[in-house]
Formats: structure tokens, sequence, C-alpha cells
């Protein structure tokens, strides 16, 4: 359900209530907001103008040249739309504005003639093409003729309004109106509410006279009311009218149908109109169809009914589907001067499974299966009406033609003060009760410590005292109820998976001889764009930072990770190894929405990774240390054989070592060490880090071993040396490798790396050992020497890499 702010007002004062304020507490009390639309964010400049005068232009037919007032001065505009004339009021986008799909609005000129601004259509302004009417599309928006020029166009098209997605439970079908959401947010917040007028002036003529209603399933239409509306005038709705089904996402048809829905939305109550002249009689009869009966419905299609299906009839042939979609031979069209309004009653039951086996679900029948509200059927019709004569200069027969009964629903529920105070843990009293029971719109009788609630019928839901004591519990906040603990046998907990691997990745990190460190999650606008995986231009700022140093959050793990070897350094603690698992916070490209959290880890490396002071032995950090420590990560992952590294050039890391990480050829991570430059400008030695995405650690892979015999047969090692271009990674010539020895080499290991003497200028050599083995049977030398022909071919083809001879 799509709820229009603005459109809310009309039932219910929220002027000191913005719509996130809505939203936090329809949320809060059970209604779910699911996200906020709004048109209208970083939009302005468009405003009320009026067509002075148009002329052709002179080098272009299909284009207009439009003098357009906007209130102090005049600007000419070149229009291309056909519907453009002179008097009308007009969407002016003016120069400067940045309209959605960030279309700049400038100066220019367009073949030969100057344009300064745009006239718009409603597309252009942010509206969905889909849902605009036919005669609407490709046209300019022309605005009402009392608009006053110069002003805010988006405040009369209904573009400033905040649009609130509700996520609504079975439970609920109150809420699939905007009455309904009005009347939970009385409760709420205590106001009252204001509700739509349906008076309407009627003529002397009865409708009974005209239409005659025959119900001959009662069981599948308890209610059936119709009403005639003569001399309409079927046209364009008024923009109003249509901007607000845009807005829930209805695409406006004409006045009559746009009426329809409209109510339909208001109340939750669905109605049909027929064009009187074309209903084929006059007389309404309801029954069930026959087997393969069929039926032309208003999207075109034919539809094969069976003996389940409820119809609406002329007592001949079907004119709808009850509750579900109307046929096309009673069409309101534009030349419809009569109408025939259905406000009925069908049972959900049979809707719900003839809406399932034709595949039509419709707005209409979403509502009958959950459930309508009886009190609202007749006054919903009562709004109609009202709405076609002040819109479509309808005049009304008098008297609504019926069959059946509206259900008089009396559902009665009993509260206990004592069993709800126990079941909430709270210490209410009874007036606190009696006031939230009231707020919420049901009658109250107090029989002392209980109480007798007599239920709405829009509130069917409530049926036991738990519903009552829930409902209770809602408005009075579920957050002050206090906390108590489970009562009852409680059992162990246990780890989840990503908790498992979290812990297994920290302590090999540790075995390793790196030590764990927490640092901020915030930062500063600069640090926020340094080290990151991912680039993005945004940052998201903080909205009361505590300092300029944590005013974003951060994007990667690292600069904080230096702060912290930088702390250690100027403390003579020289030797810096250091990891951390933590949060980083990438931002969405919509500005409202909160970012994205991922989680990664992180290192930073700096001094002797080992020390024997007993025969002098020191071992710097360096890049195959911080390569080793990945690798061993990766391969606690299970990941090991989708690894690779590839060198790549990186902002803030040496240029000649750093490398990224990639799985499956997707990049995950980077390595490497810090640009000397950066290592100077903190004051650091040599440096090297690392940081990955954590999700490819703690993804739930399979872990189970596998297991296979010893050996039985010799395996065979062969050396290999190749010549290749320096610029080529060893590692390519690995997989060349790789690819042509085939399923029998269980290992390759790269031996000695060889520039100098006897070596081309531009090359170097790559000796690698092979060993082969077959489970099956013992090799022999001739088929090693095969394979090794193979490899020389492959590597020379794919690497132009030869033997070193």
């Amino acid at each position: 359900m799509l709820v229009s702010y603005q459109w809310l007002m009309d039932y219910i004062d929220l002027s000191d209530v913005t719509p996130e304020e809505v939203a936090e507490k329809l949320t809060r009390a059970g209604v779910e907001v699911d996200r906020l639309h709004r048109y209208h964010d970083g939009l302005n400049g468009v405003m009320v103008g009026e067509v002075k005068e148009t002329t052709s232009h002179p080098g272009a037919e299909k284009l207009t040249v439009c003098q357009v007032d906007v209130g102090e001065q005049t600007k000419q505009i070149i229009c291309g739309a056909s519907n453009v004339q002179k008097g009308q009021k007009v969407a002016v986008a003016m120069p400067g504005t940045a309209l959605p799909g960030n279309k700049k609005i400038e100066e220019t000129t367009i073949r030969g003639e100057p344009s300064a601004g745009m006239i718009c259509a409603l597309d252009e302004l942010g509206f969905n093409e889909q849902l605009l009417a036919k005669t609407e599309q490709d046209q300019i928006v022309e605005l009402p003729a009392d608009a006053t020029l110069g002003d805010d166009a988006l405040e009369i098209l209904g573009l400033n309004d905040v649009i609130m997605e509700l996520d609504l439970t079975p439970n609920r079908p109150d809420c699939l109106s905007m009455l309904g959401v009005a009347y939970e947010l009385s409760a709420l917040l205590d106001r009252p509410i204001h509700h739509p007028d349906h008076t309407h002036g009627v003529i002397r003529k009865n409708a009974a006279d005209r239409i005659a209603v025959d119900v001959t399933n009662g069981e599948d239409v308890p209610y059936y009311g119709a009403k005639v509306i003569d001399k309409v005038t079927v046209d364009s709705s008024p923009l109003w009218l249509q901007t607000r089904l845009m807005a829930a996402g209805i695409r406006p048809i004409n006045n009559i149908v746009d009426i329809t829905n409209y109510v339909l939305l208001e109340y939750g109550q669905p109605l049909h109109a027929f064009d009187y002249n074309r209903f084929g009689s006059e007389k309404i009869v309801t029954r069930r169809a026959e087997q393969e009966e069929k039926i032309e419905t208003l999207d075109g299609q034919e539809r094969t009914l069976t003996s389940e299906d409820t119809l609406i009839t002329n007592g001949n042939t079907p004119v709808a589907i009850a509750g579900v979609m109307g046929g096309a031979s009673a069409e309101v069209q534009a030349d419809t001067t009569s109408v025939l309004l259905e406000s009925a009653q069908f049972d959900a039951l049979q809707v719900r499974k003839t809406s399932g086996r034709l595949g039509l679900r419709s707005e209409s029948s979403q509502r009958f299966e959950k459930g309508l509200d009886f009190e609202r059927t007749a006054e919903a019709a009562e709004r109609a009406v009202t709405l076609m004569e002040q819109v479509a200069g309808g005049v009304v027969l008098k008297g609504t033609v019926e069959s059946g009964e509206l259900p008089a629903v009396v559902q009665e529920v009993y509260l206990h003060l004592g069993r709800l105070n126990r079941r909430l843990g709270t210490a209410l009293g009874v007036n606190e009760v009696e006031t939230l029971l009231h707020r919420l719109g049901l009658e109250v009788t107090d029989l002392g410590n209980e109480w007798q609630v007599r239920i709405p019928s829009r509130r069917l839901d409530l049926s036991i005292e738990e519903d009552l004591i829930e409902e209770v519990a809602r408005l009075y906040g579920y957050d002050r109820i206090p906390t108590t603990l489970p009562i009852g046998a409680r059992s162990a907990g246990a780890l989840t998976v990503e908790q498992k691997r979290r812990r297994k990745l920290r302590r090999f990190l540790e075995s390793t001889g790196i030590q764990e460190a927490i640092t901020y999650s915030l930062t500063s606008a600069q640090k926020a764009d340094q080290f990151l995986l991912h680039q993005s231009d945004r940052q998201m700022q903080v909205l009361m930072p505590m300092s300029e140093e944590r005013e974003v959050l951060r994007r990667s793990l690292i600069p904080h990770l230096l702060e912290a070897g930088v702390y250690n350094a100027n403390r003579q603690l020289e030797d810096v190894f250091l990891f951390e698992i933590g949060a980083v916070f990438e931002p969405d490209a919509d500005e409202n929405k909160q970012p994205t959290e991922h989680e990664h880890v992180a290192g930073v490396l700096s001094g002797q990774w080992h020390n024997h002071a007993w025969n002098g032995e020191e071992i710097q950090v360096d890049f195959y240390v911080v390569k080793g420590i990945v690798e061993g990560m990766l391969k606690q992952a299970g990941k090991e054989n989708n690894t690779s590294f590839r060198a790549r050039k990186r902002e803030g890391m040496h240029p000649g070592r750093s490398a990224e990480v990639l799985i499956d050829g997707e990049t995950v991570g980077f390595l490497g060490q810090l640009h000397p430059l950066e290592q100077e400008a903190h004051g650091l030695p040599a440096t090297y880090v690392f940081e990955l995405d954590a999700k490819v650690i703690f993804a739930a892979d399979n872990e189970e071993f596998r297991y296979q015999p010893l050996p039985r047969f010799p395996a065979i090692r062969r050396d290999l040396a190749v010549v290749a271009d320096a610029n080529i990674a060893a590692a390519e010539v690995e997989a060349v490798i790789a690819e042509a020895a085939g399923e029998w080499l269980e290992a390759i290991h790269l031996f000695d790396v060889y520039q100098g003497d006897n070596i081309e200028a531009g090359k170097r050599s790559l000796a690698y050992s092979l060993l082969y083995l077959n489970h099956e049977r013992t090799l022999k030398d001739e088929e090693i020497a095969d394979i090794h022909e193979e490899i020389v071919a492959a590597l020379r083809s794919r690497l132009g890499a030869t033997l070193r001879e």
C-alpha cells in the first residue's frame, strides 16, 4: 500500500509531524513503513508560467517558439510538445534546474533560436511514465487556470509529497485505505479524524425505475447496491485527482474510472462503474458462471470460467467477474452519458479462488480477499457519486437499488485488567487502559476490573482478549514495556557458522604473530578516501560529529591501523604487526538510503619479522610475508584453489610491490607495500598492508575433509627453465604450464628467477620443478617427455616463451 503524506493530511492534522516521524510511529506500532519515496529530492526552480505567444520554429516543423511569462519576466522557450497553446498555464524549469535523471536545464540555442528554460511534461518532473494517462504521454502538463505566475509548480503538481510504502501483515486489511491509515494515526497521536464529504444533490427520478437487482447466489453476494448517475461528461480527470492516483501507483484513465479508483484507495471499498446504455438491460443479475463460460475483461483478455466463479450479468450475458475485474462490453468510454455504479460485498474465499485460478489479482480482489469494512460499503458509493457530480457534472438519481443486507456485525470481546498487566508486565490503571481503548475507536463498557469491548467492523481482526492486549501494548509503546527474563527451561546457546569462522580467522592471524586492534568506525573526510577496495565518489557524513577527525564513516580499515602503527612507533615499539576485523560503510547511490555495511579484514606490518639473536639472523617484513599470510587466510576458508594475484598499481601503494587478490577472477582485496611518500608522511619504515572483503572468508562453504590413499606408484620430477618477457608474471607462466600438463601434474614450484648474462635484455629465466603422479600405474619417461613438448608448445604460442638453452 502506497500512502501519500499530503493526501493523508485531508483526514488528520499532521502539520507538526514530519513524514519521517509518521513512518517511525507507524512502524513502532506494527504497521511497518518499508521505505519513503520522495519525488522532489534535489528538484527546485520549476515555476508556474503562462504561454503568451506561440510561433512556428523557422528551422524545424515540429518545434514551437513560445513566449512564456513566469511572473517577473518573459522567457523565450523552444517546445517540442504538440499540445502547447497560447494562454496555457504550464510548468517551466528555469536555467540551472536539475531535473530527474541528472538533466540540467541551461540557456541554449536550438536550431538557431535561443531557449531559456523548458516547458515540462509530468514524466520529466519525476512521474513514472508507465503511470501517465494516455492523453498525458508525450505532452506538456497544463496547470489549472487559477495558478499564480511565478509560484512553485511542484506544489500544484503534488511533487512536494512523500509516499510511504507500507508492508502490511495479513491481519491489517483496514490499512489498505487512506482512512484506515488515518484511523491508525488518530489512535497513535490522539487526534480526531476528518471524514470525506459525501453529500450530493439528487433529482426526483428514482434509480429503482431505471435498474433492478436480482441476487441468485446470496452466499456469494451478501449485499449488492447500485446507483444511477445521468448526464456525466467523460473526460480527463483534474490534475489533483491524476497526481494522487499516480502517487498510489495507479494509472489515470478517465474521470469516472479514476473516481472509482480514488474511492477504493480512500475507503478501501472496491467500486465498479458500468456504462448504463451499454449494460444491455435494466436488470442486474448475479449468478455462478456456467462451466467453460467466457467473458472478455477490461484488459482485453478472454477468460474461461468455471462453475465456482461468480458473475455480474445483465440477465443474459456476463458484464463483470465479481470482485475481480469488469467486462469490456459495458466499459465506460468517451461517449458515456449515464453510469451504473456498483458497490457490493462478495465472499472473500470465492474471490480469492477466482483470482488465483485466473491469475488475475487486482486492487479490488486484493481487498475483497482480505475482508471489507461493511459499514463503509454504502458510504463509499455516496462519496463516489459526490465526486462524479463535482468532477463529471453528473446528476444523481434518488436512492440506491439494493439486494441483501449489509451484515450487522456486533463482535464483543472481554478484557480483564489483571490478565492484561500480567501479560505485559505492566501496572496500568483502569483509566489509562480505557483511554487507550477509546483512542482506538472501540466502544467500552466498564464492568469493574473487566471491560466489554465492542469491535467496529473495520477492525474484525480483534476477536479475542489477546488481540486487545496487543492493541493496548501498541498504543502504550512497546519500548515502555519493562524487560523481564523468560520463565521456563533455557536452552544452551551456540555460535553461528559465521561466528565460528570469525574466531577461526582471528586465531589463525594471532598464530602468525599479529595482534588484533580495534579502531574507530568514524574518520576524517581525507582518510575516508584512502586505500579504498571499491572506488566511490560519495562519503557518509555524520550529522553531529565529535570532531573533524570523526565526521565520516570509514570505508577502509587501513588508515586507522596506520595510526595505531605510528602511535606504537612513536613509543619505540618499532616492530608493528596489527590486524582488524571490522565494518566499513559503502554509501548508497540514493542519498536517502542508509549505507551498506561490509565486514573487512586488514593488517599493517612493519619491522623485523624474525630476529634470531644467537646467530645474528634478521628477517624484515616483505611482500612475500604478507602474501603468505593472505594465502593462509584463504586456505583456511577453502579458497586456495580459486585464488590468484595480479600486479596492479593503487593509489598510496608502491607501484612495483602491490597486487590485487582475486577469487574466481573477482577482486576481493589487495596487498603490498606503502608508497615511499606515504611511509615518509607517516614517519614509518618499510610498511606492508593488506585488506580483504571478509565475506569470502565467512562464506559458508562445505568444510568436509576428503581423504585419499597414499600413492602406490612412484612420482616423476622434472625441471623446466623458461625464458619469457620480464613483464609476464610468473603466475601466468605457471597457469599455462598447469593447463598444458594435465591431470598427472601433482605440484609445481618456482625455484629460480634469473636475469643477466646469456639472457636477452627485457627477458628473464623462470625455473620450475614439476611433480607428476599417476595413482593407477607407473608413469613412463616417454609420456612425460610428450607432456613437456605440449607445455613448451603452449608457452610458445600463448606467451611467446621459449626453453632456456
